[in-house]
């Protein structure tokens, strides 16, 4: 499946998009856990201390916010899907030290 990053969030990993190779039972929430892994930096932004995706993180799969959907984040995902994940915007600011870390990489 194909993940796309916006806001700071691309700015933090240095890219636009990512391929993920899932299995074939895994969820919206599978895939979110894993673009964690990857990329550690997204852990604490994306996750609370128990593990639980934060209420306010903006994310869609094919366009569709997920949290909308029959079953949610436990959603199956398909090879084809795209899941974007969006930085939270507070005050309709970015964080400037997280944009200069990552032009500095």
């Amino acid at each position: 499946m194909k993940v796309e990053f916006y806001g700071v969030y691309r700015l933090s990993i240095g890219k636009k998009t990512v391929e993920l190779e899932m299995s074939p039972d895994a969820t919206i929430f599978d895939a979110l856990e894993t673009v964690a892994q990857c990329y550690p930096i997204l852990q604490n932004e994306m996750f609370d201390q128990s593990g639980n995706l934060y209420p306010y993180q903006p994310l869609y799969i094919n366009g569709r916010n997920p949290r909308l959907l029959a079953n949610g984040l436990h959603t199956v995902v398909k090879p084809d899907d795209v899941l974007s994940i969006f930085s939270p915007i507070s005050s309709g600011r970015i964080n400037v030290e997280d944009v200069n870390k990552a032009q500095n990489n």
